[in-house]
């Protein structure tokens, strides 16, 4: 290393010598004559040279964030490396594989080309923590990023803006997550103070002119406090904590108040100096001793020492008034834990209300945040056995667009995540200057150009390879849309067909007897297949004039919608359906005018669209539907071996208006009978009566009847039975 190198950094020769040890500084200056030569003649946008950055950086990373020495030879090697200036291959064998694997971690966070847009930071800030396999990585690139935004005034303008917005939403969020405190809040000053200058002044200007005012306010207020700590052997000191610009301006902003009117710029902190063992004990001594000057706000009390909050910060905050008015917080805690807040250790992430971003993401930073309270970090990454969540990844449009997907998300996936149309047209996509199909896998970090065509639709095989559920209902959406328009286009051509044929039937007739002739479940079956010319329409001029006639459907030919095995006491005709509580094999449904169940005397009947509907023999629309659509209605009955099933009846109750009337009748049910109540609807009628259904949950119609009888039995019960619904 030459002698101006070691001038121009001796403060950071400095720092390393009284941090390391001498293989470890032998290193260190052997990763920087390297970069020093490597990047020779590079310099910055104000003229100094390339080489101040890195080093800077370093400083950073050693004395700000406390990480050993592979961390520091990293951050001076990055900018050689990620030039390429230096070969990553020579990194690995003169540095060892920790320090190849940070720097590959902090190549792929610098190919990040971020696009300002609120919705889309949560994304940005999961796709840098996911490049974060080795911890390490993540808090060297806030170094890397403090640096930056310190010497921001000699980058052009529209970078200024762009990093100042980065460091806000993307950078100061992830520091605010791992609780390095104060490197959020300068991150955040920085680029307040770029984004919005005049804010900034105006606030910057009103602290300055308030500072001895406050100063003044403050030694009057600690003046009683100080006496009487100084009175009892607590040993302690008191500070002053001042808000940061950007929460002051952020305040401002939310309740709308002018600078005069944010009443906590400031909070006084009283530091104990105790054992463990006793600092709950001291901290609450303290707090009797504040509050024997100051009312207290109840309301404003905060114990995360008894009870420490998720993240590990530990504090007695209050709220006092003084007797002109002025309210003071006032925050109360142990060196212990004021070197955890101080430190960044206690992370501070949903202290202040965080935006939140992948829960799995999340919790790699709060063990990192574990990991980060033990003070020797320079083994922090082996320490560290998770990494960021591999079950997502980041892809981006070829705009900077960044879109989150599941790993083994397709083309196709993208494609419906973009727009639907864009999904229904997509015919492949091309990834780095590669033509792929729409089944191509997606990895970290791509970036897709989607292809469409307009002659393109959905397929029923593209359920097989997407994995997100909004493509997959995307498409079903539109399969079921364009069976809608074929089908539409069969119904027309059958009623067209029978309007010249003069055939005299009704419409919903006609495809009722066709689909029981073609043994098909649904209408929509039907159009679709004559849609299609599955079914030659000019066959079903005959099978209608046969149906008419009476010949379509005798005994011997009539085919059975649902053949069953039966067993040999089953002496049923082959007409008869056999319905099983599973309700398994059949496309059919229990009629709601009704609700049978297992035990009542049922039928089916035939719908033109949704199969067929099981009725109760004395079904309130039975007789309607026999006399007026008899080739309709097939018999059917319970099947005599079939497990006891789960089915809602239907119970109307009517009582006296007695005092506990409806918790005697809900014990009787639930209580000494066990059975399930699913909904219960009583109120009071004329000549003090309560009247109402109780829909219970039954295996058959023994059960209803036990349960009305035993209602019955309850004294003030006058009536209990069944209805349809």
């Amino acid at each position: 290393m030459c002698d101006s190198g070691k001038e121009r950094y001796a403060g950071f020769f400095d720092l390393i010598e009284k941090l390391f040890s001498p293989q470890s500084i032998e290193l260190i200056s052997a990763a920087f004559s390297q970069t020093a030569h490597a990047l020779q003649g590079l310099t910055r946008y104000d003229g100094s040279p390339l080489l101040d950055h890195s080093v800077r950086t370093a400083e950073i990373v050693v004395s700000e964030i406390g990480l050993g020495r592979n961390s520091t030879i990293a951050t001076i090697l990055h900018d050689a490396v990620r030039m390429g200036l230096v070969e990553m291959d020579m990194v690995g064998k003169t540095y060892g594989d920790a320090v190849e694997n940070i720097l590959k971690g902090m190549n792929l966070i610098s190919t990040v080309r971020t696009k300002v847009s609120s919705k889309q930071a949560d994304n940005f800030r999961d796709l840098i923590i996911s490049y974060s396999d080795d911890p390490r990585v993540i808090l060297i690139k806030l170094a890397d990023r403090l640096e930056v935004m310190r010497s921001l005034e000699m980058f052009p303008e529209p970078k200024r803006r762009k990093k100042s917005w980065e460091s806000m939403n993307l950078y100061a969020q992830i520091a605010h997550k791992l609780g390095l405190y104060s490197v959020k809040s300068e991150l955040e000053d920085l680029a307040l103070r770029h984004l919005e200058p005049s804010d900034y002044k105006h606030i910057e200007n009103k602290l300055a002119e308030s500072a001895a005012e406050r100063d003044q306010f403050i030694a009057r207020f600690i003046e009683p406090i100080e006496k009487k700590l100084g009175q009892t052997p607590i040993k302690y000191h008191i500070k002053s904590r001042t808000k940061s610009i950007h929460s002051i301006w952020r305040k401002m902003k939310r309740t709308g108040v002018p600078f005069e009117e944010v009443y906590d710029i400031f909070a006084i902190r009283i530091i104990v100096d105790c054992s463990p063992e006793q600092e709950k004990q001291v901290c609450w001594g303290v707090y009797s001793i504040v509050t024997d000057f100051y009312t207290p706000n109840p309301d404003r009390l905060r114990d995360w020492i008894s009870i420490p909050k998720s993240n590990g910060y530990e504090s007695l905050h209050t709220t006092v008034v003084t007797e002109d008015g002025h309210w003071v917080e006032i925050q109360i805690r142990s060196e212990r834990m004021d070197e955890v807040a101080e430190r960044g250790i206690a992370a501070h992430w949903r202290y202040k209300g965080v935006g939140k971003s992948g829960i799995s993401n999340e919790e790699w930073l709060a063990r990192l945040r574990e990991l980060m309270e033990d003070t020797d970090k320079s083994h922090l990454a082996s320490r560290l056995d998770t990494k960021p969540s591999s079950d997502e990844i980041f892809v981006f449009t070829p705009k900077g667009d960044l879109r989150k997907l599941p790993v083994g998300a397709t083309v196709l996936d993208f494609a419906f995540d973009i727009h639907s149309n864009v999904g229904a047209t997509c015919t492949g996509a091309r990834i780095q200057e590669r033509n792929v199909s729409i089944k191509e896998p997606l990895k970290n970090g791509d970036i897709v150009q989607i292809i469409t065509s307009k002659n393109q639709k959905p397929k029923p095989d593209w359920l097989n390879f997407v994995t997100t559920s909004k493509a997959r209902n995307k498409i079903k959406a539109c399969l079921r849309e364009e069976e809608i328009k074929v089908a539409k286009l069969g119904r027309e051509e059958l009623e067209r067909k029978l309007k010249n044929w003069k055939i005299s039937i009704a419409i919903d007739d006609a495809v009722a007897a066709l689909c029981k002739y073609y043994k098909l479940k649904t209408g929509m079956a039907l159009y679709g297949q004559i849609a299609e010319g599955k079914i030659d329409i000019a066959e079903t001029k005959e099978i209608i004039t046969r149906y008419l006639s009476g010949e379509l459907f005798e005994p011997k030919t009539r085919p059975s919608a649902t053949p069953q095995n039966k067993s040999a006491n089953e002496s049923d005709s082959g007409d008869t359906l056999i319905i099983d509580d599973s309700v398994k094999g059949l496309d059919y449904k229990l009629g709601k005018c009704c609700n049978p169940i297992f035990g009542d005397e049922i039928f089916g009947f035939t719908t033109v669209s949704s199969g067929i509907t099981i009725h109760r023999s004395d079904c309130p629309n039975a007789q309607r539907l026999k006399e007026r659509y008899p080739y309709r209605v097939l018999e059917a009955r319970w099947r005599d071996n079939s497990r006891p099933g789960s089915f809602i009846a239907t119970l109307r109750i009517v009582a006296e208006d007695s005092t506990g009337m409806v918790n005697r009748i809900t014990e009787m049910i639930a209580t000494e009978l066990k059975i399930n109540i699913r909904s219960m609807s009583i109120n009071p009628v004329r000549d003090g009566r309560i009247s109402g259904l109780i829909n219970i949950e039954v295996p058959n119609t023994s059960t209803v009847d036990m349960v009305a009888f035993n209602l019955l039995r309850i004294r003030g019960v006058e009536k209990a039975y069944r209805v349809n619904s």
